[in-house]
């Protein structure tokens, strides 16, 4: 039973840091999140249009700043079950199953745009700090829930992980004419990473060990067109490459008190989307598509158990996100905004087991905003926001002592892994202009 629980729990502290529409927020600031995400065609604000096409930063004709800072709560639930052995190592028939709930709190959410810009220029610039990525997980200790059984049990008990992603922006957009922008956008990235165990180091005698924080450095960019007719109809298009990581160099240390190191790397997928935005009246719509590479992205591509028994990669799949948002202004000062996130599941039963717990897959996120405009220079913002991942992702419980029998993972029969979740979110936001 201890050989099992250690296998089981193999990746149990990983995922749950890269996930939200896959592990990408679904949008940056309150206005852009208020909108479900959609600006690739639908400029509302700076950050949005930084975020998503830097070519739609042509836009805005005025010098802006804005900031933005979030809270963000979620609530996920782990569940497993296993078949109880007996002594000799035989299945007895009977299985052991059980929950565990997360009891982390909340997770602050910033973001820091700037935009300069002129009617006389066809030049406009752009500079952007955006937490892109910033989640944990925090699962108590528990004996009623097999991955959580204390470890004298046979379990991990705790498990615990923090990971954030903070990019920086700066972008050059051109007015080709007075419908067509151009814009490029080189993009500079930092990540911190702390697992609880890790499972991307190989086990000894005392098992899988914890590691220390570690940070690592990455880069890439992003390049846009932007189509706006002058009469209401605008569409857009943007490209942002693979963010090239470094790896972590993981310091970790063992039950018994013994140290190693190893490294692990993780990049950031590309990411096309594709926009159309319209404008009548009181009026704002949009509309975004997007499909994100995480089969080409390391760290996500290859997936399994490597020959030391350590993690291989965690085989995510492509997604598409959908983002669909309405700025009504019946009441020019005070805008209204809805919008809707739909998000496909990178994760298939086939390797739920090397996610345990990426429970912040949400399929369903639906939000609800409003700004309002203090005078003819400040704009405040806010915007609520709540999420679910619809049906639970499970699959089997692997064990690479049952690949011989179960290939190619090693799948213990009778046994199931499943986690799903909520999330919620409340974001402010001020934007001045001159």
């Amino acid at each position: 039973m201890k050989n099992l629980f250690t296998f089981l729990l193999l990746f149990c502290c990983v995922p749950w840091v890269f996930s939200q529409a896959g592990h990408i927020m679904q949008g940056v600031g309150s206005v852009n999140m208020s909108m479900g995400g959609a600006a690739t065609a639908q400029p509302l604000d700076i950050s949005g249009a930084l975020h998503w096409n830097p070519a739609s930063i042509t836009a805005f004709d005025q010098n802006q700043i804005r900031l933005d800072i979030g809270l963000f709560f979620s609530s996920p639930e782990l569940r497993s079950t296993v078949p109880e052995f007996d002594s000799n190592g035989q299945p007895t028939g009977n299985f052991f199953s059980g929950r565990t709930e997360d009891d982390r709190g909340l997770s602050p959410l910033p973001a820091l745009a700037y935009v300069i810009g002129s009617e006389a220029s066809k030049h406009h610039w752009g500079f952007s700090a955006f937490g892109i990525s910033g989640f944990g997980v925090t699962f108590p200790e528990s004996a009623s829930n097999p991955i959580n059984m204390p470890q004298n049990m046979g379990g991990f008990g705790r498990i615990e992980s923090d990971y954030s992603l903070l990019q920086l922006g700066v972008a050059y957009a051109y007015e080709l004419s007075d419908q067509w922008s151009v814009g490029i956008q080189p993009t500079f990235n930092y990540a911190s990473l702390e697992l609880i165990p890790n499972p991307t180091a190989n086990p000894t005698g005392a098992g899988y060990p914890s590691t220390d924080k570690a940070s690592a450095f990455g880069f890439g960019g992003q390049i846009g067109v932007f189509f706006d007719s002058g009469s209401g109809f605008k569409a857009g298009t943007s490209y942002k490459t693979t963010q090239i990581f470094g790896a972590f160099e993981l310091d970790n240390t063992y039950l018994d008190g013994s140290q190693s190191t190893n490294e692990f790397t993780i990049d950031y997928p590309a990411i096309w989307s594709v926009g159309l935005g319209y404008s009548l009246g009181q009026i704002d719509l949009a509309l975004d598509y997007r499909l994100v590479n995480y089969e080409n992205t390391e760290g996500f591509d290859a997936t399994g158990w490597s020959p030391t028994f350590s993690v291989a990669g965690f085989g995510w799949d492509n997604i598409s996100v959908i983002s669909a948002g309405l700025q009504y202004k019946r009441f020019p000062k005070v805008p209204i905004r809805l919008g809707y996130t739909y998000s496909s599941n990178p994760i298939s039963s086939e390797t739920a087991f090397f996610n345990i717990p990426a429970t912040a897959i949400i399929k369903n996120a639906f939000q609800l905003g409003i700004g309002i405009e203090a005078g003819s220079h400040l704009q405040i913002d806010g915007v609520f926001h709540y999420g679910f991942s619809g049906d639970a992702t499970s699959g089997p419980v692997y064990n690479p002592q049952f690949i011989g029998n179960f290939p190619p993972y090693g799948a213990i029969p009778g046994s199931e892994v499943s986690y799903e979740m909520t999330t919620s979110m409340i974001m402010f936001g001020a934007q001045y202009k001159w």
